[in-house]
């Protein structure tokens, strides 16, 4: 008997045209780390008395659909990711092409995504996926992955695979080697690490039906924040943040085949940290910062993406 085995899990993403509803056709092979994306249906005792000490069969609760899927930053893929984040990108260029994802948009597509374990074989398909946020961290070593928080309308399970043959692409991938931080266009020194999450804080609609699935999932109010681990060197940091001021900050990487991907916080608030003497070694400060919308540009953050796709 074969047993299943996550070196050989796969998994395929399509957007979707209608709400819920799996396309036919134009999935793309996704590469993935790990992933959590998966449904649930919790029972419900029964608290009926006059039966004796044991208990009445249990019933069935509402189905919760949603996970997390871990992924590698790279040239290609994390476009898609982005999408389902930001909503569709204005591209420019005739290649490489440069794809410029907004935050703020009130209109946020849904996809379907297939994990598949061919030995079994099992097949799930998760339908009217939605990002609610989607982070990563910045650090000197180590693997970048990012963690795409995900709801989900409801999961159908099959013995094949309905996403067809899934578009491959090459993957180009990011490394913490390749990246960088600038605040107001000037380099950070002394920075340890950063972690950056964006969240859609999305609102289940939880309408009463018949297979316990929701309606869908609106987008709330966004959030971009993070932090920020320094040596501690200058008071630089710590002067704006003492004046209430506002800083870009800009996250970015680049490889040496020219694709880039950069995230710019225009409007970025930062806390009055405590500055702590733990003992003989380095001062280190943390600055968890809180993103908010330019008044300028009329939007929180851009994020641009740098490769030879030509549209997501």
């Amino acid at each position: 008997m074969a047993r299943a085995q996550g070196a050989r899990a796969q998994m395929a993403l399509a957007f979707e045209t209608t709400y819920g509803t799996p396309p036919a056709s134009g999935f793309t092979k996704m590469p993935f780390a790990s992933t959590s994306l998966g449904a649930e249906q919790p029972l419900q005792t029964s608290e009926l008395l006059g039966y004796g000490r044991d208990p009445q069969a249990p019933i069935k609760d509402a189905v919760t659909a949603d996970g997390d899927v871990v992924v590698p930053l790279d040239a290609e893929a994390f476009g898609f990711w982005l999408k389902a984040a930001f909503g569709a990108p204005t591209t420019t260029g005739a290649g490489p092409y440069t794809h410029e994802f907004r935050s703020g948009n009130w209109a946020l597509p849904s996809f379907s995504v297939e994990t598949g374990m061919p030995e079994v074989p099992r097949f799930a398909m998760y339908s009217g996926c939605m990002v609610d946020s989607l982070s990563w961290q910045m650090a000197r070593s180590g693997l970048l992955t990012a963690t795409a928080s995900i709801v989900a309308q409801g999961e159908a399970i099959n013995s094949s695979t309905a996403a067809g043959t899934p578009a491959t692409i090459a993957l180009r991938r990011f490394g913490h080697f390749n990246g960088s931080i600038t605040r107001n266009g000037a380099n950070i020194g002394n920075v340890v690490s950063a972690d950056l999450t964006y969240a859609n804080n999305l609102d289940r609609i939880e309408t009463i039906r018949a297979d316990g699935k929701i309606d869908g999932a609106d987008p709330s109010i966004a959030a971009l924040t993070g932090n920020v681990v320094v040596r501690f060197a200058d008071q630089t940091l710590v002067t704006q943040a003492i004046n209430g001021e506002a800083c870009e900050l800009e996250f970015s990487y680049t490889l040496p085949t020219g694709e880039t991907l950069t995230l710019t916080a225009h409007a970025v608030y930062l806390p009055r940290p405590r500055i702590e003497i733990s003992g003989p070694q380095g001062v280190q400060a943390t600055f968890d910062w809180q993103a908010a919308s330019d008044p300028v540009l009329g939007r929180m953050c851009t994020v641009t993406l740098t490769n030879d796709r030509e549209e997501y």
